[in-house]
């Protein structure tokens, strides 16, 4: 294949999502500008609703963003500054950041090195009396092996957040029935940052929950403290979700198995040709949850040959990404003087691969075999 007919492979084309939904979108836009209720308007309203008849979740509050939707959780769950809380060292930086502006403790836990993310065992590892919480994320589109972690804080008296930013659309089996992740824990949480699976022009954010009374101090803690206008019963803060990007995500909500049919299409072609490589190995699918691909990760046997392959793909004209290359201990800001050794192997191995609604065939094809000549060279 010509390498100058794939010059424009994008790891998430939102130009072409949009173009393909352009007529629906921009009517919904329309109408909101017509409104000229560009916040609290109808549309959010409507969007929670179908949210949550989606999910199957009693309550959906939207907020501002993924970040605001983790902070708003600590707080309702009544978490205090002092209190320690474990969370994955292999994500996203901003479930630490959130604790870390709340005044809380992070212990840090291990990850499974096949799904990413931890298992009971390794929350254990670090668990204390002390722990008031545990955060779960959901990492790159499948579930976590989240009903024994479920089980022992139940009895514990631990609180669960779901990070489910990367996994909207997901389901895990709990009790042999299958539930969506974001709605398994006390309260769950995601963001629709564009570039995610069901994602907005702009920021957003929800939150998830089967309880009423954290359901009501959510939406109150997310509107400035208010019960009712003007009337403030709790210290609150602005996390909204515009009403704009919620038309915009009432749309796209209506495609999100069709997208995820799409993005699980590309990754059953990726594993089908990148299977035959000995020395890559390919996302691991969990029995007990589906995969809805926010990103499709393989793994690399050395950082050096990782690296390599990035390189060279960026040659090709193939992006890819590494999430994450360093373990959040280690970043300035966070540090801690501890060792994880799958956090860290994975750090060093994993590389994200182009995944979307858009991509072809061809786009597919050519990404493969190009893999594969990198391959076929070191040998």
């Amino acid at each position: 294949m010509e390498e100058f007919l794939f010059n424009q492979i994008q790891m998430v084309d939102l130009q072409k999502q949009y173009q393909r939904l352009s007529v629906e979108i921009d009517a919904e836009i329309k109408s909101c500008m017509q409104s000229a209720h560009f916040i609290q308007g109808q549309k959010v309203r409507d969007f929670e609703i179908a949210l949550g008849q989606y999910l199957n979740s009693q309550h959906t509050i939207s907020c501002g963003n993924g970040t605001d939707a983790l902070m708003l959780a600590c707080i309702a769950l009544g978490l205090q500054r002092g209190d320690k809380v474990i969370v994955p060292a292999f994500t996203y930086i901003a479930c630490v950041e959130v604790l870390y502006l709340l005044g809380m403790q992070v212990v840090f836990c291990d990850v499974d090195e096949n799904t990413f993310m931890p298992q009971l065992e390794h929350i254990l590892e670090v668990y204390t009396p002390e722990c008031k919480a545990v955060i779960i994320v959901h990492l790159y589109g499948q579930g976590a092996e989240i009903e024994p972690i479920m089980k022992w804080a139940l009895q514990n008296n631990i609180y669960v957040i779901e990070d489910n930013a990367q996994a909207i659309g997901a389901q895990c089996r709990i009790d042999n029935q299958w539930k969506y992740t974001g709605t398994i824990g006390h309260i769950g949480t995601t963001s629709f940052f564009p570039s995610k699976n069901l994602g907005a022009f702009g920021d957003g954010g929800a939150l998830f929950t089967q309880y009423n009374l954290w359901a009501k101090s959510l939406r109150m803690l997310a509107n400035h403290g208010q019960s009712e206008k003007y009337i403030h019963d709790i210290v609150g803060v602005n996390s909204r979700l515009d009403t704009i990007q919620a038309a915009i995500l009432d749309v796209k909500l209506k495609y999100l198995d069709e997208f995820t049919r799409k993005r699980q299409s590309v990754a059953n072609q990726y594993d089908d040709f990148l299977s035959q490589i000995d020395t890559l190995k390919t996302p691991f699918r969990n029995d007990n949850s589906t995969h809805v691909f926010h990103q499709y990760t393989i793994r690399l046997e050395q950082e050096k040959t990782r690296n390599d392959l990035q390189i060279f793909l960026k040659n090709k004209n193939i992006p890819s990404v590494v999430y994450y290359p360093m373990p959040i201990y280690k970043q300035r800001p966070y540090y801690q003087a501890i060792s994880l050794p799958h956090t860290e192997r994975l750090c060093a191995q994993v590389l994200s691969l182009p995944i979307h609604t858009e991509l072809n065939e061809q786009e597919i094809s050519y990404i493969c075999e190009s893999i594969k000549l990198f391959f076929d060279a070191k040998s």
